[in-house]
C-alpha cells in the first residue's frame, strides 16, 4: 500500500454533494481513506473572478502506482461532470495528487509532489490539519513549516 495525499475542490453546482460523491468514489476506486481534513471555503486561485471553492485534503492508502492513480482520478473527475476547457477555470470537481509516499515523480502528464503545494494555503492548512509533520520530498520542510513560510495571505474559513 502506498501513502497518498489528495486535494479536492469544487466551485460549481452543489459543491458539498460533489465533494461527498468524490470521497465515495475515491474510497471505492483508489483505496482506503485514512483521514479527511475539514472542508474549507476559499477564493479561487489562479483565476480570481471565479466563485469560491470548497476544498479538503485526504490521506489514502492505495495499491495504485502514480500513473494508474492519475488515470483513475481523471476518470472520477469526468464521471462527476468535470470538463477541461481552460486552465484554472471553474469546475464541478478538481482532484490533485499532492504527495505520493515521499516520491519525486516527473513526467509530461504528472508531477509529484504537486508543484504548487507550497504556494497554496488552501492546500497547506488542510495538510497541516491531518499530517503536520509530513516532509515535502523536494523542499525538505514539513507541511507546518511550508504553511508558516507561505507568501499567500488569502484567508481560509471552515
Amino acid at each position: 500500500m502506498y501513502r497518498v495525499f489528495l486535494g479536492i475542490g469544487s466551485n460549481l453546482g452543489d459543491r458539498e454533494k460533489t465533494i461527498s460523491e468524490a470521497l465515495l468514489l475515491l474510497g471505492l476506486k483508489v483505496g482506503q481513506i485514512i483521514q479527511t481534513s475539514s472542508i474549507i471555503e476559499t477564493a479561487a486561485w489562479g483565476k480570481k473572478n471565479s466563485p469560491n471553492y470548497l476544498n479538503a485534503v485526504l490521506e489514502i492508502n492505495s495499491k495504485l502506482l502514480p500513473l494508474g492513480l492519475i488515470k483513475t482520478v481523471l476518470e472520477i473527475e469526468k464521471s462527476l461532470g468535470r470538463e477541461r476547457i481552460e486552465k484554472w477555470a471553474s469546475r464541478t470537481i478538481d482532484i490533485d495528487i499532492l504527495y505520493f509516499e515521499n516520491w519525486h515523480f516527473n513526467t509530461p502528464s504528472l508531477i509529484i509532489p504537486h508543484p504548487y503545494i507550497h504556494l497554496r494555503k488552501f492546500v497547506l492548512e488542510p495538510l497541516v490539519e491531518i499530517s503536520p509533520e509530513f516532509i515535502h520530498p523536494i523542499f525538505q520542510k514539513s507541511n507546518t513549516e511550508l504553511c508558516e513560510i507561505s507568501f499567500e495571505k488569502e484567508s481560509v474559513k471552515p
